[in-house]
Parts: C-alpha cells; structure tokens; sequence
C-alpha cells in the first residue's frame, strides 16, 4: 500500500460523513507555513485537524519538521501508518497526536483502525494560523477592524502579525476557519505583490 492509496481509502471510508457536511471542508495537501510542509489531509470545520500519512515505503526522516508545522496549526494531529511504523511513530510525535494503522484486508481493501485517539492541542501558535490566509484574506478581515491603508499595505508577515495580536487565539481559529472554508480556487496563485515578503 502506498500513501495515494491509503488516502484514497480513508477518504471513502473515514472521511465519508465529512464530505457529506457542506459545512466542512476536506482538503489534500494543505500548505502550512506558507508552503514549507504540507498536510496530507486537513478537514476544517469546528476544529482543525491533520492528518499525515506514512506508508510502509516511506521514511520518518523528515516527520520531525512535519510535526512542528502540524503543532503550530491543528487542533488535532493524527499520523496513519503502515505496520511498519505501528510502534516506531510515537517516538516522533507528541502524546496528544492519535495514531491510525492502515492494514491490507483479507479482500484487498484497506482497514483503519485507532492505536491511540488524537486528544486537543493546546499550544497552536496564532502567528502560524494566520498564515494560513492568503494576503487578500488577511487584508479583508483587517478591514473589519478599521486599520489604515498604510497598515493594509504592509507586507503580508506584518499583516499576520495584526491578526496574530488583535484577535484571541481561539477568535483568529475561528476567522481563519471560515475563510478556509470560503475560499474558491484553491489550487490559484495570488497575484504576486510588490508588498509580499
């Protein structure tokens, strides 16, 4: 089994009732830190969850800079592995993230099962959270708070770090969540601006 298909499988058979909610956003290879890693799946409604996948045929090298950019983000973390990795993986990452083993059923198909729930993390960083916005996004919602358009024009780091301390953290989730879920285009590049970092 390799990672596409273990992520074929769990989105049909873990992840149905989540792509049924029109009120919950299902996306592959959501970049974190502006791109720097990305997340095998994110499923964005009340909360912000990641999932990461490790097949068999996969290292656990690069895990370690993974989990920090999934700790800065997620509500909650869950890393799917292979029997491989079934006891090696709690090594790499946090007691709060879970742990799900994908095994080969007797018919071919993929099962799931939970070694270890996912439990709340609570040390996301807001800074990173906003980071998840686009410019136009972040610029949009400081519209809300009556900044000047000098402070709009700033480069997009300056902008994060507006959203980072005028909202609460669990208020930046929130905004961050619904912009997440109202976006269109998801695979478009922003313009490039003269103003980005």
């Amino acid at each position: 089994m390799n990672d596409i298909q273990i992520r074929q499988s769990f989105h049909k058979k873990r992840l149905r009732r989540q792509h049924a909610d029109k009120g919950t956003l299902v996306i592959d290879e959501l970049g974190l830190n502006h791109g720097r890693c990305r997340a095998d799946i994110a499923v964005v409604n009340g909360h912000l969850v990641g999932y990461e996948i490790k097949s068999d045929s996969d290292s656990l090298r690069r895990l370690e800079e993974q989990v920090i950019s999934y700790n800065s983000v997620f509500d909650r973390a869950l890393v799917i592995v292979g029997e491989r990795y079934a006891e090696s993986v709690r090594k790499h990452i946090p007691h709060w993230w879970g742990v799900i083993l994908s095994t080969k059923g007797p018919r071919g198909g993929i099962d799931f099962r939970f070694l270890r729930k996912a439990q709340r993390n609570d040390s996301v960083d807001p800074i990173s959270i906003a980071r998840l916005l686009w410019r136009n996004e972040a610029t949009e919602i400081l519209q809300t708070k009556h900044l000047s358009a000098k402070e709009l024009r700033q480069p997009r780091a300056v902008l994060y770090e507006y959203l980072a301390n005028i909202f609460s953290t669990r208020e930046l989730q929130k905004t961050v969540r619904e912009h997440l879920k109202m976006r269109k285009n998801w695979r478009d590049l922003e313009s490039p601006s003269p103003h980005d970092d």
